[in-house]
């Protein structure tokens, strides 16, 4: 049973009571203090000082100060008066009972409270970064946007230039055959005068005007004649092609798959969409799948990876059963970091890509490459390393791809460990 402690001392004024109560050697840390509007304690082992005060106090603003074994509670009463005594008078243990459990109640109370009040702030908090971050955000994929668009228009303006510079060219060298032509034309105009002015018209020469005028007409034809050229001979050409020899087993020969890998690249590249509106005002050569192909690998060379992906896109318009074009241009999403495109590129790639044959083994490498650092850059390790182990299957002495799968795989193992 604790030993109750009645060595303090008080003092007092209109608004605040000091209290002093020795603590008797314990240490600081051994000492439990418990303040209420209307009750006091404090539990040092085995001492206890209990207090039932005689008016409410301002717990809140109320303070103790522990020192020299010593604790100085500074109450603030909540009515500026005097008051008689320490404690309230007359106090049964029923009373002291209620008293206490009504102090912890609402100490309990105040405390939830608090609680919930720092839960609501922090959430508030939260909530204030949240959109804070989400504002940030929204103004960097504003400005990748408008750059992204001046990039379109820039290249945009080059092709349109280009086109222009194209048909300028054209109409230049139109208009110097149509001025060669006009001379040509001329020309025999004025042969044609000087032949008439060579031969006198009278009675008795008719006959050699009349021979005159035919030979007029056969120099003019003759002229024709050299002036438009003959047309070639008719001939045969013969092809011979080098049959295919396989040296594996026919069980073991992939003959066929080849065979219709070869198949389907020759329909692709006979498939041609030319019914598009927009391609009504392009040269010929722009309306091959091919010609733009090379034109994106070229940009892609400069770094002008939107154009890149314009020149594509174009192309899969044109025809879009050409694998190479969806592994390029998930090439060009790669650099701009649009990486869920990029993963669309090279499994569209992929599907494309069959029957798996030795011919189109380095594409297939090239598109799990890719998709798997797409994957990657999304922190999405797992699948990642999946495209990494299919390319490696395709090219085992690969020491860069190697390299890069066992780099992944050790941060799998990190964050395993972490979580």
């Amino acid at each position: 049973m604790p030993l109750q402690v009645s060595d303090y001392s008080w003092q007092q004024t209109e608004s605040a009571v000091f209290l002093s109560v020795p603590l008797r050697g314990v240490s600081v840390r051994d000492a439990d203090v418990f303040c209420a509007e209307n009750y006091l304690k404090v539990n040092f082992a085995p001492f206890l000082f209990e207090v039932f005060l005689y008016a409410p106090i301002d717990d809140e603003s109320s303070q103790a100060k522990i020192g020299n074994d010593t604790i100085v509670f500074t109450l603030r009463k909540k009515e500026a008066v005097m008051w008689e005594a320490l404690s309230v008078s007359g106090v049964d243990k029923e009373m002291m009972q209620r008293i206490r459990e009504k102090s912890i109640l609402k100490a309990q109370e105040r405390a939830k409270e608090a609680i919930e009040a720092k839960a609501a702030t922090r959430r508030e908090d939260q909530k204030y970064a949240l959109n804070v971050m989400m504002k940030i955000e929204d103004e960097e994929r504003k400005k990748i946007e408008q750059i992204k668009e001046n990039e379109r228009i820039k290249a945009t303006r080059e092709l349109e230039a280009w086109k222009k510079q194209q048909r300028k060219a054209e109409e230049q060298k139109r208009t110097q055959r149509e001025d060669k032509l006009h001379q040509q034309e001329k020309q025999i105009e004025e042969g044609k005068k000087l032949k008439h002015k060579s031969f006198p018209r009278n009675s008795t020469t008719r006959n050699l005007a009349t021979k005159g005028r035919n030979s007029e007409n056969i120099f003019s034809e003759k002229l024709k004649e050299d002036s438009i050229p003959a047309p070639r001979s008719t001939g045969s050409i013969q092809v011979n092609f080098t049959p295919r020899v396989f040296p594996t087993a026919l069980r073991e020969s992939r003959v066929a798959e080849e065979e219709e890998w070869l198949h389907k690249q020759a329909e692709a590249r006979r498939t041609m969409n030319t019914d598009i509106p927009e391609l009504s005002d392009l040269k010929e050569e722009e309306k091959n799948p091919e010609w733009l192909k090379d034109k994106g690998n070229k940009l892609f060379a400069t770094e002008n990876y939107l154009a890149a992906i314009n020149a594509y896109n174009l192309a899969i318009r044109l025809n879009n059963k050409i694998p190479l074009l969806y592994l390029n241009r998930a090439a060009c999403h790669l650099k701009l970091k649009n990486l869920h495109k990029a993963i669309e590129d090279s499994s569209k790639a992929l599907e494309l890509l069959t029957p798996p044959v030795p011919d189109n083994a380095n594409a297939r490498m090239k598109a799990h490459v890719r998709r798997g650092t797409a994957f990657c850059q999304l922190e999405l390790y797992v699948e990642g390393l999946q495209d990494y182990e299919a390319a490696l299957k395709i090219d085992p002495s690969n020491k860069i791809v190697q390299n890069d799968a066992e780099k992944i795989r050790n941060i799998i193992q990190g964050t395993e460990v972490k979580s």
